[in-house]
């Protein structure tokens, strides 16, 4: 059965990504029912025509489809278990859209069905203007009868919809894409240090290594954007991690690059907010800055 205009949409946090895909769903002919946390968010997408709930139970109360975009694996993990699970009745869709560790879907997932309640992962990736222009990419993970029936909203939310598989594959497939960026970053941010602390500046760097293949572009972007004072907030995707380490634990295979990232860093201060408004400790810094050994 697939969701149809008349749909009652409930959204559980509209910041920066949520917002505007409240947004498109309105526009979408969606009555959305809104909650978040901040008030003056929730304010903001109200509005634009949704409707504020009184928190996230009201919210699985009112609406017959409820989307969540929360800013880390334990916060949805938390509203889950707390306002989702007990209070799910027959027949209800949740799909999560932020990035949460595949072991706790799953687990919650399993959760949902005991109520006859279905839950889909999928996590997105483009910023908030992709969320604006409705350009996500976006990775599906759940039963088949589940991921038909969110397809409708989730292709007015992303460019890109791809069902991965069950439960949880959504959020490793979002993994992928993950640490490709963040370990790629990682690695050119690491090679430029070596040139720096060896005594060569940036500019140079980037002069001499750049060229028309892909990775001399990014090298020399970084490059400068190290010469020109904003290496340490190039983010190695750090806050999500050891969403992606825990999956790998539970399956018993090695992430031994990821690893080492999460370990380095986790030594680090915490100097910049990433795009989640989440502190993450600056690599380039640490790089930049850390003395032999410690």
């Amino acid at each position: 059965m697939g969701t149809s205009c008349q749909t009652r949409v409930g959204f559980v946090g509209v910041g920066a990504m949520g917002a505007p895909m409240a947004r498109n769903l309105l526009r979408a002919g969606h009555t959305v029912i809104a909650f978040d946390l901040s008030a003056d968010r929730l304010k903001a997408v109200a509005s634009d025509g949704a409707e504020a709930a009184s928190d996230a139970p009201d919210v699985v109360g009112r609406a017959d489809v409820v989307l969540t975009s929360l800013r880390s694996s334990e916060a949805f993990a938390d509203v889950a278990w707390e306002s989702f699970v007990p209070n799910a009745r027959e027949g209800q869709l949740f799909i999560d859209l932020g990035t949460t560790a595949a072991p706790d879907t799953r687990a919650i997932a399993a959760a949902l069905a005991e109520r006859g309640a279905a839950l889909v992962d999928a996590p997105v990736s483009g910023g908030p203007g992709g969320a604006a222009s409705g350009t996500l990419h976006i990775f599906v993970g759940g039963a088949p009868a589940a991921v038909e029936r969110a397809m409708p909203i989730l292709e007015i939310l992303g460019g890109r919809v791809t069902h991965c598989g069950p439960s949880g594959a959504g959020q490793v497939v979002k993994g992928v894409n993950q640490l490709a960026m963040g370990l790629t970053i990682a690695a050119y941010l690491e090679a430029i240090a070596f040139a720096v602390r060896a005594g060569v500046a940036p500019e140079t760097v980037g002069r001499a290594v750049g060229g028309e293949e892909e990775w001399r572009r990014q090298v020399e972007g970084i490059a400068q954007a190290i010469a020109a004072g904003n290496g340490s907030g190039l983010t190695v995707k750090f806050p999500e991690l050891r969403y992606f380490l825990k999956e790998a634990d539970e399956k018993g295979f090695p992430l031994p690059l990821t690893h080492a990232l999460l370990e380095f860093c986790d030594r680090g201060e915490h100097r910049f907010l990433d795009n989640m408004n989440r502190p993450e400790p600056s690599f380039w810094h640490e790089l930049s800055t850390r003395p032999k050994g410690s």
